[in-house]
């Protein structure tokens, strides 16, 4: 039996759990630098983890189209 691939690394999904701990509490901010409006659903905080994270180079999947 094959190995499973684990298609996003452990350092990316800190990043999601930071984001979700800050949509939470209510200080989850989109746009650049923080300075858009409030994130109001949980995919959306998800998502913002997950780019924050593709910045720094981690191990996640590319964007679908």
């Amino acid at each position: 039996m094959a190995k499973r691939k684990w298609k996003y690394s452990k350092s990316a999904s800190k990043d999601v759990e930071k984001e979700m701990h800050d949509y939470k509490r209510g200080k989850a901010r989109s746009g650049p630098g923080g300075k858009g409006g409030k994130v109001k659903s949980r995919k959306q905080a998800i998502a913002i983890g997950l780019s924050k994270a593709r910045k720094k180079g981690k191990k996640v999947p590319r964007k679908k189209k």
